[in-house]
């Protein structure tokens, strides 16, 4: 404890220093195995008084992710990015003038040190996907705005026409669980860019739009629900109804965004004309929860019986109404009695093992998962009145179609509307890409974005529905 005062102010002063020089923009690289480097670039700005950073992930060609909250004190950097599902902590080394810290995704922290890159601009990389429209479009395009009041978020986005015409069918795209920029940027591939590109041509108009938290939309993505983003979606709607360029509207939903479309279409039943439901979930989100765990758990596991009545028991846990700190040590203890003597010898430490099990219990407890687990699709496809056409890949790992196709179109046959298609399309992934092993770890590698069937299928669908 020799010379306290002395190094709290050598502390004092060297942060003082640095708080004023922290803003710009700072690099670091990952490298996995076989080579393979990711680049993470944290832009940091001062605005009134308080700092705010912009993440972008140049591999995965993510950009304009908001952590909720920066701090810089006695040479810390706090990036708080829990809305996302991540963070950064770094202590600052004055020598070298760069941050020396651990990024975390979930559980998983991995060492990331950042350099400040001075005078230099900053690019996303990578040259795009072949499907992926280069400028000059052959159509009109806009940058746009509308605002949620209620929930006091403004949302950005961009509105695409045809440039001959007056008065065209128009349809919101509402992306899939996660936050997500407008073009859904996702493993490499802008699904929502392709997409409104092919519509455009068609003849359709297109918004497409920045999910809260993320892009240049403003609010809070981690305490959003799936209700909360259909609200957002009705905004949007609400928004096109101002544009004297507008037909007929319509909802195209991907994923999660398929389950909303048909909440928003029963809310807006005299603004919504049609739905297109892209690989849309038509059970319980429990049992599409549970799917999910079993399909795509990266470990083996003993008794697969034995893993799914942990898993279902896990769900339970957390959708208990009451104090969600005890739901989490609840399940907190379910895990380590069911999960971690699984985990423990893969990980190799009980510190691991812990950590991974603090991770699976804040993940199952967000207000979204939890919304999630109790909202049954099926039961807002049968109120749908609205056209509706639903259609999934064979090889959907994520949601398989033998299971929420089928629900589906039960709830359709039993259901108030009159006209609606379903087909499921072989050979697809998740995504509407054409895919070999058709598991996640393919997805970036596959240099299709969107299946042009797919495509001239969703288009098709929409323009003899309009004509009718």
């Amino acid at each position: 404890m020799k010379n306290t005062i002395g190094i709290a102010l050598m502390l004092i002063t060297t942060t003082v220093i640095h708080a004023q020089e922290i803003s710009g923009v700072w690099q670091g690289k990952v490298t996995l195995g076989k080579g393979k480097e990711i680049v993470f670039i944290f832009d940091i700005e001062e605005i009134n008084g308080e700092l705010s950073t912009t993440v972008s992930i140049p591999s995965q060609r993510v950009e304009g992710l908001k952590p909720k909250q920066t701090t810089f004190s006695d040479g810390e950097l706090i990036v708080d990015g829990s809305n996302l599902g991540m963070g950064y902590r770094g202590k600052y080394n004055d020598s070298k003038n760069e941050f020396e810290g651990k990024f975390q995704e979930g559980a998983n922290k991995i060492p990331l040190t950042l350099k400040r890159k001075e005078g230099e601009q900053v690019e996303i990389e990578g040259s795009g996907k072949p499907q992926e429209p280069k400028k000059p479009y052959p159509y009109l395009s806009e940058n746009v705005s509308f605002e949620n009041e209620a929930a006091n978020v403004k949302l950005a986005g961009t509105f695409t026409k045809p440039k001959e015409g007056s008065k065209f069918p128009a349809v919101v795209l509402i992306s899939g669980s996660g936050g997500q920029d407008r073009d859904q940027t996702v493993f490499g591939h802008k699904t929502f860019l392709v997409l409104a590109d092919h519509l455009t041509n068609q003849g359709i108009a297109v918004l497409r739009f920045d999910d809260r938290g993320f892009g240049k939309s403003t609010g809070d993505f981690s305490t959003a629900t799936t209700a909360d983003f259909a609200s957002d979606v009705e905004c949007a709607v609400e928004y096109l109804l101002t544009r004297n360029d507008v037909g007929e509207i319509g909802l195209i939903g991907h994923s999660e965004g398929a389950i909303i479309a048909p909440m928003v279409a029963n809310r807006m039943k005299k603004n919504v004309a049609f739905i297109v439901s892209l690989a849309g979930a038509g059970i319980q989100g429990s049992e599409t929860s549970l799917i999910v765990s079993k399909n795509l758990r990266p470990f083996p596991v003993p008794s697969e019986k034995a893993y799914e009545d942990a898993i279902r028991e896990a769900i339970k846990i957390a959708s208990q109404r009451g104090d969600i700190e005890k739901i989490k040590t609840e399940l907190t203890a379910h895990y380590q009695k069911t999960i971690a003597p699984i985990l423990r010898p893969m990980l190799g430490s009980k510190e691991k093992t812990d950590e991974n099990i603090k991770g699976l219990v804040e993940s199952r407890v967000t207000p979204w998962s939890r919304y999630f687990y109790s909202y049954n699709p099926a039961e807002e496809f049968k109120k749908v009145k609205c056209s509706v056409l639903a259609i999934n890949g064979s090889k959907d790992i994520q949601v398989p179609a033998d299971i929420h196709l089928i629900a589906i179109e039960k709830a359709l046959k039993n259901g108030k509307t009159k006209n609606f298609k379903v087909k499921e399309l072989e050979g697809l992934n998740h995504f509407f890409q054409k895919c070999n092993s058709c598991k996640m770890s393919e997805y970036q590698k596959l240099e299709e974005t969107f299946n042009p069937a797919a495509l001239q299928a969703i288009s098709t669908w929409i323009l003899e529905t309009v004509n009718s």
